[in-house]
């Protein structure tokens, strides 16, 4: 990946964070930790935040739904993470589980850190256990969460930085990535997909990101990541939400599904999206509906465990 690509890729980081930062300063969504890893904030348009808001619901929903099949002896490797507050915002409610694991450039995971060590707030919330925490500039090491810099691409360097996080191939796994796929060349996904296909018996796999990119409202927003720098190198299986499951069945997935967003902002609570659509007044609904149908949620299952998991079914959480 040249150089000019890669920092606009972890530059979406920053986005990404300033866009959440905005949406919770709202109202949409609590996050108390967002503001001790992103500053300040602009405020943006509302179908941007409601785009997020469904979003970070569609992650937590399915994080739930994995959650009551499996319970909390299981790990979640965020991949990709970034700024992400998901650990915190899950010990805040009260879900413990037995491993964390966020992945991202070296660059990326070495200001987390810094972030991390900054706040008494965050470390408190670390479960330490027996053992210490270790960290390095750009790794952080507990006995419950760990964030590791790595490229994902490179399966010796991660398959290393997998054991020393303490990853157990044996535990359910729950893999997360928010727009991160699109941002890697193709062959590169397939042999990564098939890495943890591979490996781990009891598994999902948590996938958001751009979705139907051969039409003309795709072009465009192809466009304009490009002319940022931003090479969509894995957009081929961004096609379709057809193409979006067939990668994951051909990387030895036993089954895939995949939702636009339209589907997933429908299927939310329907008296948390009522009083979320009160915070702000929306005067373009075809543009949120052009967005939301340009990104989706698809998932792919290792066991049967995990393999009824659908949205807009109820689970007892």
């Amino acid at each position: 990946m040249a150089a000019l690509s890669l920092e606009a890729v972890q530059a979406t980081n920053d986005d990404a964070s300033l866009c959440k930062r905005a949406a919770v300063n709202l109202g949409y969504w609590k996050d108390p930790f967002i503001s001790l890893f992103i500053r300040s904030s602009e405020r943006k348009a509302p179908e941007i935040n409601r785009g997020y808001y469904a979003r970070v619901k569609g992650v937590e929903m399915f994080i739930h739904k994995f959650l009551q099949r499996v319970g909390s002896n299981c790990q979640i490797l965020n991949l990709g993470a970034g700024f992400d507050t998901l650990y915190w915002r899950l010990k805040e409610a009260g879900i413990r589980i037995t491993n964390f694991v966020e992945l991202d450039f070296p660059a990326v995971t070495s200001k987390k850190c810094h972030f991390i060590k900054k706040s008494q707030l965050l470390l408190d919330m670390i479960q330490v256990g027996d053992g210490e925490v270790m960290i390095s500039n750009t790794d952080f090491h507990s006995n419950d969460y760990h964030v590791v810099g790595v490229d994902l691409c490179d399966l010796e360097q991660l398959k290393m930085k997998l054991s020393e996080a303490g990853v157990n191939e044996s535990l359910p796994t729950l893999f997360l990535t928010e727009c991160v796929l699109v941002y890697i060349e193709s062959e590169k996904v397939d042999q990564l997909l098939s890495f943890f296909a591979s490996k781990f018996r009891t598994a999902l796999f948590v996938n958001y990101e751009q979705v139907n990119m051969d039409d003309r409202f795709g072009n465009m927003m192809t466009s304009n990541l490009r002319a940022r720098g931003c090479l969509l190198a894995g957009v081929n299986a961004c096609k379709s939400l057809d193409s979006q499951k067939q990668r994951f069945v051909q990387a030895g997935w036993d089954g895939a599904q995949a939702w636009d967003m339209v589907d997933m902002y429908s299927a939310l609570s329907s008296s948390e999206r009522h009083k979320m659509e009160q915070i702000e007044l929306l005067d373009e609904q075809e543009l949120l509906v052009q967005l939301l149908k340009h990104y989706c949620f698809s998932i792919a299952w290792k066991g049967d465990m995990l393999s009824d998991i659908r949205i807009g079914i109820p689970d007892n959480m």
